[in-house]
């Protein structure tokens, strides 16, 4: 027997409010501000984002990273590149889809991926 379900996957940022309406234009939803230090962006399908100010720099690679799946991956990187992205090398693909590594504007590793 489970002891909880997840609910939100919580992001340490410099920039609460600035990096939840960077993911809003990606995946949609409603930003919730609690204060300066805390916000939260509600998507109408999925996990609650909550971004908390954290006082240090992001240092090395994430150990975990989101999948935002996409119906046209070269769009969806061009228009995430436009709000401050990064993509992080080429196109990869496999029997299981297409997807191509990206930064959000805090360098938070994410993923667009195309089903195959």
């Amino acid at each position: 027997m489970a002891l909880g379900h997840l609910s939100e996957i919580v992001i340490d940022c410099s920039h609460p409010s600035t990096l939840a309406s960077f993911w809003q234009q990606l995946i949609g939803g409603e930003v919730v501000d609690r204060d300066d230090e805390w916000c939260a962006l509600v998507p109408e399908r999925g996990l609650v984002l909550a971004f908390q100010r954290v006082p240090e720099a992001k240092a090395g690679k994430n150990r975990l990273h989101l999948d935002v799946q996409v119906d046209e991956l070269h769009s969806a990187v061009a228009a995430a590149e436009r709000l401050g992205a990064t993509r992080v090398g080429d196109v990869r693909a496999d029997p299981l889809g297409t997807f191509h590594v990206m930064l959000d504007p805090e360098h938070n590793e994410f993923c667009f991926v195309v089903d195959p």
